[in-house]
């Protein structure tokens, strides 16, 4: 099925301008990042304890906070989760308090606080602190194992080291596009999200493969035709299939963040940004990197040769 036929978009005449906003994309998490000290880890990596307790009527979210600060139990950020009835209070890794103690002492303190509410327990949770160290070296790991295997895979499928480099470049840009995103609104980086974070360099990589594999068959067909060309109009031919992959993705990934529900809610965001962010990079950073291989490369063969480095590739049809 296609929808789009016959497309001769310059889509690498682009390059700069897509270049530029990936640039300020980037930067803008890493400040972020920079500011706050890193992501905003979840219990999952840091250790703690967390507690959903419902209150109706609704608490106040700075009358409940200051309740808990009062008590001294440990309390790092207390907040809504989906509702205003919703309360979720996150306890400090050090805390050591047992799950049981420290659930009943967070609905204790709130029913004594406002005995006109009725406060009921929804769910607890711990992680020592000694267990988050692991996971988040677990998932360190998991995600170096992961860049490092695209690399063999696709270095290995294309015969070309400059693919599986411009493949792993193209899908951390992305998560890290993501990450930064997630920083900059202030949400926290768990285990779902970890998983979301693999599925985007899974699809983004699988887009990007796509585009290589059309790449590398008009590079055999089109012999006469400038490098930049060859890229060109590889990305058209397979224009129509990206946007029907991603679009069929992203209805789902949209839909699941409407009414999924909280529990879900930040996996569905990180998935619909990582599907935008992909279908992107593997028009936009993907192919240009091959582009600057390309005349990097050349370059240094003419500098050889003669000493004069030749003009860049022309980009157009």
């Amino acid at each position: 099925m296609q929808f789009l036929t016959n497309t001769n978009i310059d889509f690498l005449g682009g390059r700069k301008v897509a270049a530029t906003l990936s640039i300020v994309l980037i930067l803008a998490g890493i400040v972020s990042l920079v500011i706050k000290g890193g992501p905003n880890l979840s219990i999952d990596f840091r250790g703690g304890q967390i507690v959903e307790v419902q209150a109706v009527p609704a608490i106040p979210l700075d009358e409940a906070r200051a309740a808990l600060e009062r008590a001294e139990i440990g309390v790092q950020q207390v907040q809504d989760f989906g509702s205003p009835e919703e309360i979720l209070v996150y306890l400090d890794g050090e805390a050591d308090l047992g799950i049981e103690a420290g659930t009943l002492t967070v609905t204790e303190i709130l029913a004594d606080a406002f005995p006109d509410r009725s406060v009921e327990l929804r769910r607890e949770e711990k992680v020592g602190p000694k267990i988050g160290e692991e996971l988040r070296r677990a998932a360190t790991l998991s995600i170096v194992i992961a860049l490092s295997l695209i690399i063999l895979y696709v270095g290995l499928r294309f015969s070309a080291v400059q693919f599986g480099l411009a493949a792993v470049v193209a899908v951390f840009h992305d998560v890290l596009i993501t990450l930064g995103i997630f920083s900059l609104i202030n949400h926290e980086i768990s285990l779902v999200i970890l998983a979301a974070f693999l599925t985007i360099i899974g699809y983004s990589l699988n887009d990007t493969i796509v585009v290589f594999d059309r790449i590398r068959e008009n590079m055999g067909m089109r012999r006469k035709e400038s490098y930049a060309s060859v890229l060109n109009k590889s990305i058209n031919e397979t224009l129509s299939r990206t946007l029907i992959t991603s679009l069929t993705t992203l209805f789902v990934a949209v839909v699941l963040f409407i009414f999924g529900g909280p529990v879900i809610h930040d996996f569905a965001l990180a998935l619909t940004m990582g599907v935008l962010i992909g279908t992107y990079s593997s028009i936009f950073v993907a192919a240009p990197l091959l582009l600057v291989w390309y005349d990097w490369r050349t370059a240094n063969r003419k500098s050889a040769k003669t000493g004069a480095r030749p003009a860049p590739a022309k980009v157009g049809n």
